[in-house]
Parts: structure tokens; sequence; C-alpha cells
């Protein structure tokens, strides 16, 4: 039968023996990104039904989604649509068997973070 008294040994030690890497947080960002999308459309979604359902409950959403946390939440949702986007292109161009080396995934990466900044401010300024 195997030993099962392992010590004080962690279970998972990834998190304390590597580094995050900037591919590892772009993949978690990517996911993250994934779910705020998913509230913000739930937000948009209350809005629409709000506004369907009659004068008073569509004063409440647009109340909610209009003060600073609503805004904030958009604003947080501009930049997830954006580095959502930017980073599903860079899978498009990992499934082509393209910048997988360490190097270029590293840049496109910061293609990534930045692209998604700078587009964010663009579409702010825009709208």
């Amino acid at each position: 039968m195997a030993d099962v008294n392992r010590g004080d040994r962690p279970l998972s030690p990834h998190l304390q023996v590597y580094r995050p890497q900037l591919t590892s947080i772009t993949s978690i960002l990517t996911r993250i990104s994934g779910n705020a999308l998913v509230v913000a459309g739930l937000m948009v979604t209350w809005w629409f039904v709000a506004a369907a359902a009659g004068p008073d409950a569509f004063a409440t959403a647009d109340a909610v989604l209009t003060s600073w946390f609503g805004k904030l939440v958009f604003l947080g949702s501009i930049w997830a649509l954006w580095y959502h986007t930017l980073a599903g292109i860079r899978h498009l161009i990992w499934d082509t068997g393209h910048g997988l080396d360490i190097g270029t995934a590293e840049k496109l990466g910061w293609a990534c973070i930045g692209g998604s900044i700078l587009l964010t401010v663009l579409t702010v300024i825009l709208l």
C-alpha cells in the first residue's frame, strides 16, 4: 500500500515553486475577462427586461447602470471585450502553429495587454 503520510509537503507546490510568467498571467486574464463579459451581459439583459417590465423597474435598473458603479463596470467591460478579442486573435495565431516560441509568445502577450488598454481609451474617447 502507498505511503499516505507525506509530511508537511504541499499538495500543489506549483504556486510556491514557479514564478508567474506573462503567458500564464495573460491566460488567467483571458478567463477573468470572459467571466466579466458574462456579468456585463447579465446587467444589459436586466436593463432590457426592466424596460419591458415597466417604468418603475426600468428606473431602478437605469439608475444602477448609469451610476458610478455601473459606469465603472461598463468601463471594465470595454477593456474586457477588447482584451478577450485580442487574446482570441492571439490563440488563432497559435492555432496555426506560429508564435509559439517564448519570445513571440511574450510579445503577443504584451500586445494583448497594451492593445486592449489603447483600444479601451480610444473607445471611451470616441463614445
